[in-house]
């Protein structure tokens, strides 16, 4: 079976002259390019198949929650491959500016580029206005720019936080052009994760040094349940004066925080007979 493309033939589809020096593989014109098919029944499923085979698995754990004294933004930093794990130092919280900050979950490339590209446009806004952009138009100019991409194939989670004339502000925006606002999010595949140690312990009230803890305690779980997550738990403060990173811990120590290994009695006896003959 062979398709024919002779309607979509273009016009610079010429072989070249006998003069030029070279000769290319090119087809001449009035014949059609063609290839042939896999010979399978089932083409579409045959092709379905074959590029969910090759398709990379995307892993994170990124939250963010606004108490009373401003954002909490925290995430880990492994980067996977499918069951490949491809670096555990990526930075996935992105500053935009002094008093923005961009959370990274989905295709590494998508994410930085576009934030990167948000930086920007802030900027110019901030040059051309003579203040600060809203967190509110930060996050619609990222929403309006996916927005216009939807469907070629971007894959992103980001949340947008910061603080800025009314006070801080949290932003969920996807590859899709989605925008929503809120008080608590957590994206990645370690976010249901996440969600359970953070929902549990938050409250409005919260100092900021609660806050952070409750940040690394919600990824370090996180991490320790989801193998798509790992790395380091960084953990960042957005408040009046701006963005502030608070801690970067690696989760396999904090393991050992949260829960200490003890010497069983057995163990015990055994040192303290040691200890004895020593002396």
């Amino acid at each position: 079976m062979r398709l024919d493309f002779s309607g979509l033939d273009p016009v610079t589809l010429h072989r070249p002259k006998a003069d030029a020096g070279f000769d290319l593989p090119c087809q001449p014109i009035g014949s059609a390019p063609s290839f042939d098919l896999p010979a399978v029944a089932d083409l579409d499923g045959f092709e379905k198949a074959a590029v969910d085979m090759v398709k990379p698995l995307h892993g994170t754990t990124t939250l963010a929650f606004v108490f009373k004294e401003g954002v909490i933004v925290a995430a880990d930093s492994r980067a996977s491959m499918g069951n490949y794990i491809s670096s555990q130092n990526v930075k996935k919280i992105l500053e935009i500016n002094p008093y923005l900050l961009g959370t990274m979950a989905g295709g590494a490339a998508d994410c930085q580029f576009w934030q990167r590209n948000l930086g920007t446009r802030c900027r110019l806004h901030e040059l051309g206005n003579k203040r600060r952009i809203s967190v509110t138009g930060a996050s619609k100019l990222l929403a309006n720019t996916l927005y216009s991409y939807r469907g070629m194939g971007l894959s992103m989670g980001t949340m947008i936080a910061g603080w800025d004339e009314t006070g801080p502000g949290l932003y969920y925006v996807d590859s899709e052009g989605g925008r929503v606002k809120g008080r608590r999010f957590s994206v990645g595949s370690g976010s249901t994760y996440a969600y359970g140690v953070l929902d549990t312990g938050f409250h409005w009230d919260m100092t900021i040094d609660e806050a952070v803890e409750l940040a690394r305690r919600s990824i370090y779980h996180a991490t320790f349940r989801d193998g798509a997550s790992g790395g380091v738990a960084s953990v960042y403060y957005v408040g009046p004066n701006g963005w502030k990173k608070m801690s970067g811990d690696d989760v396999g120590e904090l393991h050992y925080k949260y829960y200490p290994v003890s010497d069983s009695p057995a163990e015990k006896e055994i040192v303290m007979k040691e200890a004895s003959s020593a002396s």
